[in-house]
């Protein structure tokens, strides 16, 4: 028996095209009915679609129409309810960030990173806790990330930090372009691990957090930790599961 869909769509014209191919090819049940979203964009649209979702805990079926399409299933108009049927699950928990600014605390969930970054010419000094022991006295750099297993393929394999299978109980802390201790590249976590960040000389060196695609500026200090009492169910195609990709991407050419 065929599951009832909701399509969803990034604003970017091939996507809305394709919203509207689907949405004639399949009918779309709404998103209080449905049993599965269909989010038709790239990787950046998927974790809009994640957050969108938070609260109904709909599994996501990602179809790519942007650039990489990590998280995205291949875009094509026939046999998606074979393709459903078919699908192999990945279950992921958020990081969950609060971040302390000048006047007060801002909490967000990020499926990929929780990233720190400076805001000005200024390279950006902070020191790093991790479970309330200092790990780091001052790191001098243009920033510093934690990272998920399902976001270690992203901004975290950029800054040149490790690729966690999906089902690894890790987190990755990864210094970005580290001046001081230049050698540092960072630590292996566990999910459990509780990392505090605090930014020193913060008037003289701005600097910002960022959950996925929430900013906060000219904070004080961060404190990030996985939270299992969160979790999204994202949908992959047989033989393309999550695990596999990120384990296909540790040997590319």
């Amino acid at each position: 028996m065929s599951k009832a869909l909701h399509f969803v769509a990034a604003p970017q014209a091939d996507a809305q095209a394709a919203l509207k191919v689907m949405r004639a090819r399949y009918k779309d049940s709404g998103a209080r009915e449905a049993d599965i979203v269909v989010a038709l964009g790239g990787d950046g649209f998927m974790l809009q679609t994640l957050h969108n979702f938070l609260a109904a805990k709909k599994p996501i079926y990602g179809m790519n129409l942007g650039s990489v399409g990590f998280l995205m299933n291949e875009y094509r108009e026939g046999d998606l309810d074979q393709r459903l049927a078919a699908a192999e699950s990945a279950v992921i928990h958020p990081l969950r960030m609060s971040a302390e600014g000048p006047k007060d605390k801002i909490e967000a969930l990020a499926f990929n990173e929780v990233s720190l970054l400076r805001q000005t010419r200024q390279a950006a000094k902070i020191r790093i806790l991790v479970d309330d022991k200092v790990r780091t006295a001052e790191l001098i750099c243009d920033g510093v990330l934690v990272s998920t297993p399902a976001g270690s393929t992203a901004y975290n394999l950029s800054a040149h930090g490790p690729i966690l299978p999906i089902d690894a109980d890790l987190l990755a802390l990864t210094p970005i372009s580290a001046f001081r201790p230049r050698r540092w590249r960072g630590a292996l976590l566990s999910h459990r691990a509780r990392v505090r960040f605090e930014v020193l000389e913060a008037g003289k060196r701005p600097v910002s957090a960022v959950a996925d695609d929430l900013e906060v500026r000219d904070i004080t200090a961060v404190d990030v930790a996985e939270d299992r009492s969160v979790s999204m169910t994202m949908l992959f195609d047989a033989g393309h599961s999550l695990d596999e990709r990120i384990l296909a991407e540790q040997f590319v050419d």
